[in-house]
This record gives C-alpha cells, structure tokens and sequence, in this order.
C-alpha cells in the first residue's frame, strides 16, 4: 500500500480500504496503493498499513489478462499486440483519447503511443466495485487484525525470505538506516512476499479509476489521472509493455504495493541490472522500501513505539488522543497529563504520540508512537497497519535467528 498499501488494505477493523488504504483514498501519496495480499473482512486487519484482511475478491489472471490486437506504434516500447475491442474498450472514447493526449503533454510521452496505450485499456466492473468503501457497521479489532499478519503461515513465508535475501536487507538496513525487520514486515504485510501480487492489469484499473470512478464515494479521479501518466511514463522508461503489468484493483504493483508514482519517485534498482523492477525482483523491492521509509522521515537508531500507560482522567487521555498518530508530544508533555512511561521512553528527545488500537468490546491497546511509527504510517495511514508491519517484522526476525 508507500502510498503502496493504499487501497489494499481495508479499514483498520472493518476490512476495507484504510491507509496506502484510509489513508489512501484520502490523497495519500504513498506507493502502494493497497496490499495485493490482504483486504480484511468483516474482521479486518488493524495495524497502520491496513494490509491485512482477507484479500479482496480478483479476478484470476487468465480472467484479467487478455490479449490486445490493435499494435501501438512505440519506437521505444515493445506493447503486446493486440487487444480485442469490446463494450468495455476505451479505444473509441473521446475522453479517453482527450486523456491520452493530455497525458502525452504533461508527461513528454508520444501522444500516438500513449492514445494507442489507452485504446487497450477496458473498464473494469470489478474494479469500481472493489474501490468503493465497506460497511461501516464492523468494530474496529487490533487483536483480531494482528492474527491475519502475524500468524504461522505468513512467518514461515518470512523466515524463507529473510533467509534467501537476509544479506539485501542488511545491506538496505546499513544504507538507509531502516531495520531489517521493518523491511520483512512490509512486504510481508502487503504481498506475503510476493505471494499475492494481484491480478488485475494496471492499465484497465487505472483507465477505470480515471475515466469512470463510481458515484458514491469522494471522486478520486484526478489522483488516478496522474497515477496512470506515471504509469505510462514508467513503462516507456522501462521498456515495458502497459498491457503485461499486473498489480492490484487500485493499480498498486510488485511486492511492496507501490503506487506508479511511488514506483518512479521511490523505486531503487538495488540488484544492479539497470532496471527498476517490483514486480519480480525482491532485492529492488527491499531497496525501494527501505528507500521509500527513510525519505519519509525514518530515523536511524529510533525506536517505533514505547508502551504506556494512559491517564485516567478523561480530559487529559482526551487531549493526548486529539494529534492521533502525530507525534505531538515531549516525554514531560504526556507525564504532565498522567501517562506512564517506561524508563527505557524517559530519554527520547522526540516528540510522540499517544495511539489508540480498538480491541472490540475489549479494552483498546495504547502506544506511544514515535516518528519512526509515523513514517510507517506514511506507507498506508493506519495504526493497525503500522503496528502489524512491526510486530510481524519482529516475529520473522526472531523465527529466522532459531532457524538453524
């Protein structure tokens, strides 16, 4: 979701969009625009990316991906050839067309390459279905949200990864300053590793949010306008053909869920082979998240969160709880107003924030988030999400040092 959890990820609780999901539909930037691997369901996940409910309905790929029989003149570019038009082309809309050209400008592409890029693109029913917002009546749950990223399953898919690129992660670790674990439990928490990619092609759900966003919600429109011109210029510039691309419903791609924007402005080809590619080199991906943190605010050495305790009083819990995720306040700050922090929090010279997870008809969990909490955050705009990158970050790390 990096603006890359974005849509994936449902509601903190509820299992619909929430950060590169909540966050996401609220013009985050982050990359990902959703987690391809995971959409809660009426008990989704919780932790600052909202990565994690249940996937969300896909297309298969043999249901998505079809081939293209119009070629498109790109002396740069090799496109697939063709693609049959149908009721759900775009290759006969003037608007589309007016879009493609529009693009071409504001982007310096080949205005016939980009309008021919655009004729192969169709609407996708299940993609404006897909976008639009949950119930509203599921109960936030943190406990219930965790057990969908940090679960047996998804660490033994960890453990193999760290494994197989642990020297990778090591060596982003001591560039950008961001932890091994925090690398692991992105991906993790987006794509299981790049298990659940998704399976939808990014051109028919960028054109889709572009030219037919439903009624019914915020038009996001003009966000995805410029998401699919980044996404036509990261194919001219990488050689790629925009009709072989897959990525989520909301036109987020490769392991760590980056939006197309995300993908040029962030993306690292951190294996050396020229090229910028998610989609199928871990090793990029674990650059362009580590990349992605630290031009986020990462703070090398910093922890993300202390426990605490909070105040008892009413108006003062209140007013610690107004920034939301937002570190707003010193040490003294949060004392003074009856938070309890442990003696390892005592000497944090940075400013944090009293973060509050629903439980349900349980009591919620407290945190004192810090801005390495917050630049989680800037990947998909929820707690829940953040909190599961952590603590599954942590559970793989632990799993893989007793692996022998």
């Amino acid at each position: 979701m990096t603006t890359s959890s974005l849509y994936f990820h449902a509601s903190i609780g509820a299992g619909r969009l929430t950060g590169l999901a909540a966050s996401l539909l609220c013009a985050v930037p982050l990359m990902l625009g959703g987690c391809a691997s995971t959409q809660p369901s009426p008990q989704p996940q919780s932790s600052a990316p909202v990565p994690a409910q249940a996937a969300a309905p896909q297309a298969s790929a043999a249901s998505e991906v079809e081939a293209s029989t119009q070629p498109i003149p790109a002396p740069n570019l090799v496109i697939s050839p063709s693609l049959t038009i149908d009721t759900g082309s775009y290759a006969q809309r003037d608007d589309a067309r007016a879009l493609g050209d529009r693009l071409a400008q504001d982007f310096q592409l080949d205005p016939a390459w980009t309008r021919a890029a655009l004729a192969q693109a169709r609407f996708k029913d299940s993609v404006a279905k897909l976008i639009m917002p949950g119930p509203p009546s599921v109960a936030k749950n943190w406990a219930v949200y965790r057990s969908r990223f940090v679960e047996p399953m998804r660490i033994k898919a960890g453990v193999a990864f760290w494994r197989t690129y642990e020297s990778d992660l090591r060596r982003a670790e001591a560039r950008w300053g961001v932890p091994a674990a925090i690398i692991a439990g992105v991906i993790g928490v987006e794509t299981i590793y790049g298990r659940n990619t998704g399976n939808f092609r990014v051109l028919d759900a960028l054109a889709t949010l572009s030219l037919d966003f439903p009624k019914g919600r915020s038009d996001r429109s003009s966000f995805f306008q410029k998401e699919l011109g980044h996404f036509l210029k990261f194919c001219d510039e990488q050689k790629l053909a925009p009709t072989s691309v897959l990525g989520s419903y909301a036109g987020a791609m490769g392991l760590p869920q980056f939006m197309p924007s995300s993908v040029r402005s962030f993306g690292v080809d951190f294996d050396g082979d020229g090229r910028i590619d998610l989609l199928n080199s871990p090793v990029d991906a674990i650059g362009s998240v580590a990349h992605y943190l630290a031009e986020h605010g990462w703070q090398r050495n910093m922890p993300t969160y202390y426990d605490v305790t909070a105040p008892t009083d009413t108006e003062a819990l209140a007013q610690l709880l107004v920034p939301d995720i937002v570190p707003s306040f010193t040490v003294a700050d949060m004392q003074k107003r009856g938070a309890t922090l442990p003696d390892a929090a005592l000497d944090h010279t940075g400013l944090l924030a009293l973060v509050k997870l629903e439980n349900g008809d349980a009591a919620p969990t407290m945190i004192a988030g810090t801005g390495n909490f917050y630049a989680i955050t800037r990947y998909n705009q929820s707690s829940y999400y953040a909190l599961a990158v952590i603590q599954l970050g942590q559970a793989v790390a632990r799993a893989a040092s007793n692996t022998p």
